[in-house]
């Protein structure tokens, strides 16, 4: 598996406006790589690469972001979210759920990073959120304690500018659809990155500071803030889960779950409509590289189990050596010395 720091990612974007498009060799997600990927489309983000180049660095940095969360959830799953060559792009080909949950957290990576840097104030292009005046009743129902119900406050501080983040993920992100058509690989992935977007949108938390003499709190001032980006991995992984299988209708321009007994499509659903390989054993036309090799643990049918994780093929137990800090003080002033103690581990490994 990669590390963070060796971004490597292939991504398949095939539709005009996507960030990256498989070429013969792995790509780093960088804005010089996003920009020189839209020129062929032009329009709105050729401009943006030309004239707002510090967006197009929180454009990529919202993708290394977002897979970052996608290897992460899956690290326990027979497809852990990495690849090498072209097999990852071969996987993000097919219409599967774990290309809706790629398409959904990358949407999500790319709004979360961009309105980070509006409030950190890294682009000039956008800050705080004005403070918004309302009734009792909407505040209230945004407020997430329910304490603050029955207490007078208004909404001030440095709210985050969510709907800047949401605009230039959809910019990136968004396929542009040509006239007269809506395949069905369209609309699934524009119904995943929505998914993705509303994830983070759904998760913003309430912040308060109180207001008074002596410390007293007659008076909260409040403002929105993004949640943190592992609650919405988490969000998009229980939606992953539940993810809908779905067809075209037949008036050609909408989806229907395949399932008939399925409730009608909701604005958070990741859906998809091929069903995926099992990811057991390595197939250069799926993509697939198998799980031999894969680090598990213990028995059962969990994910990251052996027997679930090694597909039963059996796995083998080898001893790790290696060194890490321990003992670590600290030093007056502001110096944390460490010992490095040697450590021996017992790990699974899939044949």
């Amino acid at each position: 598996m990669m590390l963070p720091t060796q971004v490597h990612l292939l991504l398949v974007f095939t539709l005009t406006g996507r960030l990256l498009r498989v070429m013969g060799s792995p790509l780093v997600m960088d804005p010089n790589s996003i920009c020189r990927r839209s020129k062929p489309s032009g329009g709105a983000n050729n401009e943006l690469c030309q004239t707002q180049p510090e967006i197009i660095q929180e454009v990529a940095k919202g993708a290394r972001l977002g897979m970052r969360e996608c290897q992460h959830q899956f690290r326990h799953h027979r497809w852990n979210c990495t690849g090498h060559g072209k097999n990852l792009g071969k996987i993000l080909q097919q219409d599967i759920r774990e290309t809706a949950f790629v398409n959904g957290i990358m949407a999500a990576g790319v709004l979360h990073a961009v309105t980070r840097a509006c409030s950190q104030g890294d682009l000039l292009q956008c800050g705080c959120v004005p403070s918004s005046s309302g009734g009792l009743n909407e505040k209230a129902m945004l407020s997430p304690n329910p304490a603050l119900q029955d207490q007078h406050w208004e909404w001030g501080g440095c709210g985050d500018d969510v709907d800047f983040g949401y605009k230039i993920s959809r910019q990136f992100l968004d396929t542009r659809k040509r006239k007269g058509i809506s395949d069905i690989r369209s609309l699934i992935d524009l119904h995943n990155n929505e998914a993705g977007r509303l994830a983070v949108k759904t998760n913003m938390r309430t912040e308060c500071k109180c207001h008074g003499l002596s410390g007293s709190c007659t008076l909260r001032s409040c403002w929105r803030k993004l949640p943190l980006f592992r609650q919405v991995g988490n969000h998009l992984m229980q939606s992953f889960q539940m993810a809908v299988r779905v067809m075209g209708a037949n008036d050609g321009k909408s989806l229907v779950p395949l399932d008939g007994d399925v409730p009608p499509l909701g604005a958070h659903s990741l859906i998809y409509s091929d069903e995926s390989p099992d990811f057991c054993i390595a197939n250069r036309r799926t993509g697939s590289e198998g799980t031999r090799g894969r680090v598990c643990n213990g028995t059962g049918t969990a994910p990251g189990a052996c027997d679930w994780l090694c597909c039963n093929k059996g796995h083998t137990e080898h001893t790790l050596e290696y060194e890490e800090n321990c003992h670590c003080q600290f030093q007056y002033c502001c110096v944390v010395q460490c010992e490095r103690c040697a450590v021996r581990k017992e790990v699974s490994i899939c044949l």
